[in-house]
């Protein structure tokens, strides 16, 4: 059953002080089960029913969807919330349902049906909360839809998007100015977990924010533990490491093989608790392992920078980076989703030399210059027969070696001009496995009139699949193969010639598709698109050549390095890091056998399994230990590799 939040504004009036901070307190409870605000949380929220802009510089694990959402709640019409990435408002979007709050998002997913239900439920004050791409803003049904829309007030999430110097670079986040500008006395919140000073200020003046109140907390996390370590066999060294943890933690690798092939390792050395997670899953096997991982306090999931997203999970005691971040912002993010609950966990980032070369050069492989950027585009439009200025409206599939045989150039490029445009939202480019999509182009009145083979098979799917004679439908071939007992790979055959035919619409959810968004523009490619690319990539660039010095330096605390970097001046170092614990060492000394011995009272162990419990300590101490308690006699071996007490 919903639960029924007055609006704030007529409150206000109405009822004192103290009942109001009640009502507020009540909706934390309700709907997030919550008895009391993190900091910052609640000053925010109060600015935003003031009808205050509001800048917050929170970092990862502070609660910042609750500021927008909550005040959403109490306050009259439709918070308007602005979000850069598909898969972040779907996944705030179920969230908020889950709660039984009303909230509904936009995309180029979606069709004019669909989007004309969602607009119709914000005219009726049915949804509080409208998720948004920027670029949405300047769409000509959007913009007639959103005059017949209250607006409670603007929530601009990501905000570190409008600014060249920022990560993720987003010339689409102008267009807000824009839009506020129609809309002056709708107020705006903007938040972001990642900004630099420089970042800050870009945010206030790109978003004409009027005299804001500003919200920054300190990115100290005082609960987190940060080693960097230079390690030749990175397998053995994260095996170790979880032999030890027994509670939930994640592992960040680059790439959805190094995700597979890592899991396969530690399940074949007795790791069972372990799975892997990378955008290549089906929705149903990420929302599978994901509500698996967060339900549980043990369970570790390996994956790439795909997961993290708008999770919130408390207990999760470690975060484990199998090589370097591309950046600093997105480092301090990753490991920010350990101890969100504020007690003690690690952060362990693993690196070797050769490494830091091989993406150097990876990054540069990764880039194209012009005329290849230009190339993939013109190929793109070519293939699908694309003119200057035309918007076809269908999904086309995307065969990538096609892409590589005629461009010869790498996967790599052509992945990363692809990404580029679907970011800019010039393309939607599916790259995930998903349901397929089936819908019939013919009356079910024509369908006697074609040959006996093919409406045979027709009235076949329309007994399997229903709907496809008037819309769009999502479905899978493994189902409609279990009902008419045809393989997968003939079924998809069949609606392949079917679709050649003009019969039917079909999108083998298996393989990456597009949609065009924009019209053709070859002017506009060669001079605006181009320059936002090449920008993207020099800030991408120079973002890695900060992260190298971060990983690299063993003089400066690496909480401290992070600080500085976030503009956080005269900062104390933080005692905890594996530089600060190195030097610890260097004035009290080298001397651990009472660890070791201690370690040792448990149970024997070999010098990984020490090193991974005296992780403080370089190896070549421990060593020194160990040869110090061998010759006083307090140890022994019982073979070459294992120590235990004498």
């Amino acid at each position: 059953m919903a639960f029924f939040v007055p609006n704030f504004s007529y409150f206000y009036l109405m009822i004192s002080s103290q009942d109001f901070q009640q009502l507020k307190y009540e909706t934390l409870k309700h709907f997030w089960g919550y008895d009391s605000f993190r900091d910052s949380q609640e000053g925010i929220i109060d600015a935003v029913l003031y009808e205050k802009d509001t800048l917050a510089l929170l970092p990862t694990g502070a609660g910042k969807s609750l500021c927008y959402q909550l005040p959403a709640l109490l306050k009259e019409g439709v918070c308007l919330v602005i979000s850069p990435l598909l898969a972040l408002m779907k996944d705030q979007v179920n969230q908020l349902k889950f709660n039984q709050i009303e909230a509904e998002y936009l995309s180029s997913e979606l069709d004019e049906f669909d989007s004309e239900v969602i607009y119709n439920r914000c005219k009726d004050g049915l949804t509080k909360l409208l998720y948004v791409s920027p670029e949405r803003l300047t769409n000509k049904q959007f913009l007639q839809n959103i005059e017949e829309i209250q607006l409670s007030f603007i929530a601009v999430d990501e905000a570190h998007c409008i600014s060249e110097w920022g990560q993720d670079f987003r010339p689409s986040y102008q267009n807000i100015k824009e839009f506020r500008r129609n809309n002056p006395e709708i107020a705006c919140l903007a938040l972001t977990a990642t900004a630099t000073p420089k970042v800050l200020e870009e945010i206030k003046t790109k978003l004409e924010l009027k005299n804001p109140t500003i919200f920054q907390k300190s990115f100290k996390r005082e609960n987190i533990k940060i080693f960097t370590e230079e390690v030749s066999d990175k397998y053995q060294r994260i095996l170790n490491i979880l032999k030890y943890a027994t509670k939930s933690g994640i592992v960040y690798v680059r790439t959805r093989k190094e995700a597979e092939q890592l899991t396969e390792f530690l399940h074949k050395n007795n790791l069972q608790n372990v799975d892997f997670f990378h955008a290549g899953l089906t929705t149903k096997e990420k929302n599978t392992r994901q509500n698996f991982w967060n339900n549980s306090a043990q369970n570790v999931l390996i994956s790439t920078n795909a997961f993290g997203m708008g999770i919130d999970k408390d207990n999760v005691r470690f975060v484990i980076h199998f090589s370097p971040s591309p950046s600093i912002e997105n480092y301090y993010q990753e490991i920010g989703r350990a101890g969100r609950d504020g007690k003690k966990s690690f952060a362990f980032l693993l690196w070797n030399k050769q490494e830091l070369v091989n993406f150097d050069q990876i990054l540069k492989n990764q880039i194209p210059n012009k005329e290849e950027f230009l190339k993939i585009i013109s190929y793109l439009y070519s293939i699908f027969q694309v003119a200057e200025f035309e918007l076809p409206e269908k999904v086309f599939q995307l065969n990538m070696t096609g892409i590589q045989n005629f461009t010869k150039l790498s996967k790599a490029k052509i992945n990363n001009v692809l990404t580029f445009l679907h970011n800019q939202e010039i393309i939607y480019f599916n790259d995930n496995k998903s349901l397929s999509s089936i819908e019939l182009l013919m009356k079910a009145d024509e369908i006697d009139q074609i040959p006996q083979k093919d409406s045979y098979f027709i009235e076949l799917l329309l007994r399997s699949i229903s709907g496809i004679t008037s819309h769009k439908v999502m479905f899978s071939e493994q189902q409609v193969s279990n009902k008419i007992g045809v393989s997968v790979h003939l079924i998809k055959e069949r609606l392949k010639e079917l679709q050649q035919k003009n019969y039917i619409e079909y999108i083998d959810g298996a393989l990456s598709s597009i949609k065009f968004l924009k019209p053709r523009d070859e002017r506009v490619i060669n001079s605006s698109y181009w320059k936002v690319f090449e920008h993207i990539q020099r800030n991408k660039i120079q973002k890695w050549e900060e992260m190298k010095f971060y990983v690299e330096d063993s003089q400066y605390c690496k909480m401290k390095l992070i600080l500085s970097y976030f503009g956080e001046k005269n900062t104390k170092n933080c005692g905890n890091c594996s530089v600060c614990e190195k030097n610890k060492q260097s004035v009290f000394g080298q001397n651990i056998s009472s660890e070791i011995v201690r370690i040792l009272t448990k149970k024997p162990a070999t010098i990984e399994e020490l090193s991974v419990q005296l992780t403080y300590h370089p190896k070549d101490n421990i060593l020194e230990n160990l040869i110090y308690l061998l010759d006083s006699g307090k140890i022994k071996m019982l073979n070459f590799m294992t120590y235990a007490l004498a």
